[in-house]
């Protein structure tokens, strides 16, 4: 009796004990099922899944004839699974240090996990399975790398190791060291068109325990264009077995990516080419803080070139400062002086208020107007209103500003694109300065007209000296000319665009005549004259404002002109800031115009005027009695 109640007493204590175990596991089941099943199951996912980022190749930056200005290389990232490295970090660093062009050293220590605190202070090792080295690494450099790895040597008799070891090694060789594709961002011709261009660099983000990058415009057209040429990511979910290989049996989502549209610009490398000597050696010459350069199509507002010296190589943007990255095309305002003479005198003569042959008393160079005495470069008497262009008078400009009235000339400015952007597909462009008519001083009606109180663009003015060559049609400055896919095929077309009519085509021819004078051996800029075409131009020569106030001895000038005067096909903008052997628009503007013009109509094959009038006889400029003649050009 006694050991049946022995037995029965074991017997109960084992099925309590199994109880237990039951009501343990059952727990426990219940902590790692229930509890921490979102816990477990994203580290199992981790282990055993992997996203690949799929970057779409960055499209191409093209010419007007196809050739690259900006296109995207392939190269590779290189990384490491320091899980698959061991002890063996010195003898990898070693043999891969030359091939990376890393330090040795640098090198070793990036072959060992690291050891971090999160955002909950806990500590974690980090870089358990990816390590990136080395970026940029061209594909034939990742070649070597992968044959380096292959024939890695340890000093050990490898054939008397045990199979684990030999396993080891193996999958150290084979994938310790693995690469991820990349993109470069080259720029074949340097610093050719480079603030129109603008420069591409990467952006990094984490995709899962891997960074990732894909390269985004960062100013000019490779910003503005950000979106077409950017193209559009893919990616790919795939479980992956212990040494990370993929097992695509298994691969789940598998989007492509769809690559960047190249970008086909209106610009002509050849003329930038041209454009851009021209301006290094006048900057050589003069040597301004700055001098940029133009090169349009009046009829269509096509850029064929657009250049700021100093300038920079997109290949390498952090070489040189902010200030020699920007668009002063588009970015920098200025009085533009008397190239702004072609605004007032345009709208007199559409408004029937002038006629080209009116005379008005210039006044021997000193004019007092509401309380101020303004200015001529040089004394003059009587000038006819084509002679105001001629010979660039400020008085006499004035006078044609206050007989136009307030109003009208405000009107004019505006309709010339004034005060407004012109709508360039660039980033930074700024609208200028044109206060309105309520605002104005009780002298802005005579200093307007000669430039005054107006700040500008080099763009702005240059398409309003295009609007005067096309029949009085101010147009929309056209930079890209299409979008297309990788195959060539055209996804968007660019035309020109019309803004509006600001003066008729009678007014504009008439304005055209005054301007032929000024290449004139009695105008302005008898250095801008071309031997086969009859040149179009104004000069300009504005002394420069700082906090407010004109400073003596530092002046902005400039030369606008375009050719065939009668059939314009080229409209060329040249400005120097500040330029220090002489200063005014036709002495040192002029002839960077004309060496630009001429190099252009060759390369264009541009027909020479027939009948080219002698440029050595001025027309009539002079109501009553000969003008003094000029000892400087304005």
């Amino acid at each position: 009796m006694i050991k049946r109640q022995q037995q029965l007493k074991r017997a109960l204590a084992l099925l309590a004990l199994v109880v237990l175990a039951f009501i343990g596991l059952g727990f426990r089941l219940t902590d790692l099922q229930v509890l921490r099943h979102d816990e477990l199951a994203k580290l199992a996912q981790n282990n055993t899944q992997r996203e690949f980022w799929q970057s779409p190749r960055r499209g191409n930056i093209l010419d007007i004839r196809g050739n690259l200005l900006a296109t995207s290389v392939e190269v590779k990232t290189v990384c490491a699974d320091p899980s698959l490295i061991g002890n063996q970090q010195a003898v990898v660093a070693r043999a891969l240090a030359p091939l990376l062009r890393i330090n040795e050293n640098e090198l070793y220590q990036k072959l060992f996990p690291y050891v971090s605190k999160n955002e909950k202070n806990e500590t974690v090792t980090n870089g358990l399975h990816y390590v990136r080295l080395q970026k940029n690494v061209p594909d034939e450099t990742w070649q070597k790398v992968q044959l380096t790895m292959s024939q890695l040597s340890f000093g050990l008799d490898e054939k008397k190791l045990p199979k684990s070891d030999r396993d080891f090694l193996r999958n150290l060789r084979q994938s310790a060291i693995f690469s991820e594709p990349d993109q470069l961002r080259i720029y074949p011709n340097g610093s050719l068109a480079a603030q129109a261009l603008g420069f591409a660099t990467p952006d990094e983000f984490k995709v899962g325990d891997h960074v990732v990058s894909q390269l985004s415009g960062r100013d000019g057209v490779e910003l503005a264009l950000n979106s077409a040429l950017s193209g559009v990511a893919g990616w790919r979910v795939t479980e992956t077995d212990r040494q990370q290989h993929e097992l695509v049996a298994l691969r789940g989502q598998d989007v492509q990516a769809r690559d960047g549209l190249n970008a086909v610009l209106t610009i002509d490398s050849v003329i930038q080419n041209i454009v851009e000597t021209a301006l290094a050696d006048a900057m050589q010459k003069h040597t301004p803080i700055s001098i940029t350069g133009i090169v349009m199509r009046p009829r269509t507002g096509e850029i064929l070139a657009m250049a700021t010296l100093p300038n920079f190589d997109p290949n390498n943007p952090g070489a040189v400062p902010t200030d020699a990255r920007r668009n002063r095309v588009i970015s920098d305002v200025m009085e533009p002086g008397s190239t702004f003479k072609i605004v007032v005198v345009s709208g007199a003569l559409n408004d029937g208020v002038v006629h080209l042959s009116d005379s008005f008393n210039c006044e021997e160079g000193h004019f007092a107007y509401a309380g101020r005495i303004l200015h001529d470069h040089e004394p003059f008497g009587i000038l006819t209103t084509e002679g105001i262009i001629t010979k660039s008078s400020n008085i006499g400009a004035a006078k044609i500003g206050i007989k136009l009235g307030e109003d009208r000339l405000y009107d004019y400015v505006c309709d010339f694109g004034f005060g407004e952007r012109t709508g360039i597909p660039l980033p930074g462009e700024v609208s200028g300065i044109l206060h309105p008519v309520k605002d104005w001083s009780k002298d802005s009606i005579a200093q307007i007209p000669m430039g005054h109180g107006v700040a500008v663009t080099r763009l702005q003015m240059v398409m309003a000296m295009c609007a005067v060559a096309n029949d009085g049609w101010l147009m929309r400055p056209m930079l890209v000319k299409r979008l297309e896919d990788h195959a060539g095929n055209v996804v968007q077309q660019y035309a020109p665009q019309r803004v509006r009519q600001v003066v008729t085509d009678s007014t504009d021819k008439m304005m055209i005549e005054a301007l032929k004078t000024v290449v004139t051996p009695d105008g302005t800029a008898p250095g801008a004259a071309m031997k086969d075409y009859v040149v179009a131009g104004k000069t300009g020569t504005a002394q420069k404002v700082e906090n407010g106030v004109y400073v003596s001895g530092k002046y902005a000038a400039s030369f606008l002109g375009f050719f065939p005067a009668d059939d314009p096909q080229i409209c060329i903008s040249i400005v120097m800031d500040e330029p220090k052997e002489g200063y005014y628009g036709g002495q040192v503007c002029g002839p960077v115009f004309k060496e630009i013009a001429e190099r252009c109509a060759s390369y264009l094959n541009i027909p020479p005027d027939e009948n080219l009038p002698q440029q050595n006889s001025p027309p009539p400029m002079v109501a009553a009695g000969i003008s003094r003649p000029m000892t400087n050009a304005q």
